[in-house]
């Protein structure tokens, strides 16, 4: 690499007009180079304005760069891999409002949550929800919240202003026993990550950057409700890394009623992919389905947390996620230090049959007291 091009290259992003150009992803194929070039771009003192244009992304050795005017093999040569940093959405759902009934909605009830918290609430259990936010002053998350990051604005909490991370993050570890809702895991914390905008909408690096932060703050468990269609090698590679760490990381399907495929990240065999049921144990109708489905959980007309100190029922994979999320914190919770190949396993192990004469039979429903059970045996 020619430190005098990269830093002319640098120079000219910094005196650029801002553009509301494409970004891309460059990855490094050497770490030689990839240290090379950190030193250079540290060295060059860089304003803040040109360090939101180019992003370092050190999980995955890369930078974000604008698309600009300077070909990037003009500058790297065939040093490193590139990628356009592609749109991700949160799946979307129906939403509607509604009230709580008894405190703990159908989903927990369907998957055994209640029966095990005698054995194991998921005390001490740490999960990264990468997504929206959450509503920091909801009264039925308040004990189960810790600070997370925002990602979009990383001087303030990471609130939301969609309602998407605040319902998963209701489902999960919510814990009001008197007035409000109970999760699937009530003791565990979960760690808001804000990598999506009040659109539900965020790019590929912000969920790199966002998978990142959990394996660099001792996350035990990511939750993934969102997915794209294309294949990403970047997002791949922070995948791969995480779960190399120890992490577990669980992937909404998506809602598109697919047969033979799902959205990525829940396609990579690193990820625990969750399809949607109904009440019925049936496959929901939206719910993409097929081989790469590792476990099924409750993902029709959910009741969860919403915002201000509000509640709403959703549907979607996205809360059929946060149910398994919540599961594996449990698990963790009894049995810690199961790697992210033996929590697959052990959920495949015990999952429930579900109803319909056209399902796979080796695939199935969450089933929490099953999962705890085949551990003992």
């Amino acid at each position: 690499m020619d430190r005098a091009k990269i830093l002319r290259w640098l120079q000219s992003e910094t005196t650029a007009p801002a553009r509301n150009l494409k970004r891309q992803i460059i990855r490094f194929r050497q770490h030689s180079d990839y240290k090379h070039f950190l030193e250079i771009w540290s060295k060059a003192k860089a304003p803040a304005a040109l360090k939101k244009r180019i992003r370092h992304l050190p999980l995955i050795r890369g930078f974000v760069i604008p698309q600009g005017d300077w070909p990037q093999r003009a500058i790297f040569g065939n040093r490193i891999w590139v990628e356009d940093d592609v749109p991700v959405t949160v799946d979307s759902s129906v939403t509607k409002s509604a009230l709580v009934e008894n405190g703990i909605p159908w989903g927990v009830q369907k998957i055994k949550a209640p029966l095990a918290w005698s054995m194991t609430t998921g005390h001490r259990v740490k999960i990264g929800v990468i997504d929206t936010g959450v509503d920091f002053g909801h009264p039925d998350l308040k004990q189960s919240l810790g600070r997370g990051i925002n990602l979009l604005n990383r001087s303030i909490l990471p609130h939301d202003d969609n309602g998407h991370g605040t319902h998963i993050a209701g489902t999960i570890a919510a814990a009001n026993q008197l007035h409000g809702m109970i999760g699937v895991a009530p003791r565990s914390m979960v760690y808001p990550v804000k990598a999506f905008d009040h659109n539900g909408s965020a790019y590929v690096s912000d969920i790199v950057l966002g998978i990142d932060w959990c394996v660099s703050n001792g996350m035990n468990i990511i939750n993934m409700s969102f997915g794209m269609k294309t294949r990403s090698k970047s997002l791949l590679a922070a995948v791969n890394n995480a779960y190399n760490a120890g992490v577990i990381i669980i992937a909404s399907s998506g809602n598109d009623g697919k047969r033979k495929t799902v959205d990525y990240p829940a396609r990579y065999p690193q990820t625990i992919a969750v399809g949607a049921t109904t009440r019925l144990r049936r496959i929901a109708p939206f719910s993409n389905r097929g081989s790469y489905i590792d476990i099924y959980a409750p993902g029709e007309k959910i009741l969860s947390a919403w915002l201000k100190s509000k509640y709403n029922e959703m549907s979607g994979t996205s809360m059929a996620t946060s149910h398994v999320s919540g599961a594996v914190a449990l698990l963790l919770a009894y049995r810690p230090g199961l790697s992210p190949g033996d929590i697959k396993a052990i959920l495949k192990k015990a999952m429930v049959p579900l109803r319909g004469t056209k399902v796979p039979k080796l695939v199935g429903e969450l089933d929490i007291m099953r999962m705890l059970q085949s551990i003992e045996r």
